[in-house]
């Protein structure tokens, strides 16, 4: 059994802890360059998105529009234990619309309805709700009525209506942290474990990946284009 939680402030340090665990836990799951523990840029970019929901957990203080806002599904029996969490974006100039950024559900506990039940209550309080997903989520988010609008990269825009909103999300920009000397210390230190090779091999890798994502991408839009003329 599980319990969710809505919140539009920033949660306890000990669910907030336990949010940025699962970033860096499930990063190949949920993030857009999907990279494999086995590449040696990981845990660069478990560093990178990671800093990324903190800061959107931080930025849940305040009154600024388009604040995010947070799901989490609670274990029924040891509420003090995070199950799954949904961050997502409302639009700034339009109150029916939002976007999913980040979805994650515990390894044991999935299959059990968690994702669905906290996609569902997002959906509830903003019927116009986006998400941009991997070809091979696609089919999990049909199944809760999202529709493949567009490729946007390596990812396939979904929304519930037939259209995108035409209103504003106060993103993170993550080119600061990127250049930021942290993310240098962190490439810096991966060079001296890896060697300067394996860390040109892995950008490759990692570059070859998100063509082929965006390959996926792009071929599953016009394929369901071309099926939605035809019916």
């Amino acid at each position: 059994m599980f319990t969710l939680t809505h919140l539009d402030t920033p949660p306890p340090e000990s669910m907030k802890s336990q949010v940025l665990q699962m970033v860096v836990d499930y990063l190949g799951d949920i993030s857009a360059v999907s990279l494999t523990s086995g590449n040696p840029l990981y845990p660069l970019y478990q560093y990178v998105v990671g800093f990324e929901v903190h800061r959107y957990l931080d930025s849940m203080d305040g009154a600024q529009a388009g604040k995010p806002e947070l799901i989490m599904a609670l274990d029924g029996d040891d509420p003090v234990r995070l199950l799954g969490f949904a961050l997502y974006l409302p639009y700034v100039d339009d109150p029916d619309a939002c976007s999913l950024v980040y979805l994650a559900v515990q390894e044991s506990h999935r299959r059990q309805g968690i994702g669905r039940a906290m996609v569902e209550e997002m959906v509830a309080r903003y019927p116009h709700a986006e998400v941009a997903c991997v070809a091979g989520k696609v089919p999990y988010f049909e199944a809760l009525g999202f529709l493949p609008l567009a490729a946007r990269g390596p990812q396939v825009v979904m929304n519930t209506r037939s259209q995108a909103s035409n209103g504003m999300l106060a993103v993170q920009d993550l080119e600061p942290i990127f250049h930021s000397k942290e993310v240098r210390q962190i490439h810096g230190y991966l060079v001296k474990q890896h060697g300067e090779k394996a860390m040109s091999d892995a950008e490759k890798e990692r570059d070859r990946l998100l063509d082929q994502l965006a390959r996926q991408a792009l071929h599953l839009t016009e394929t369901y284009a071309v099926a939605k003329h035809l019916h």
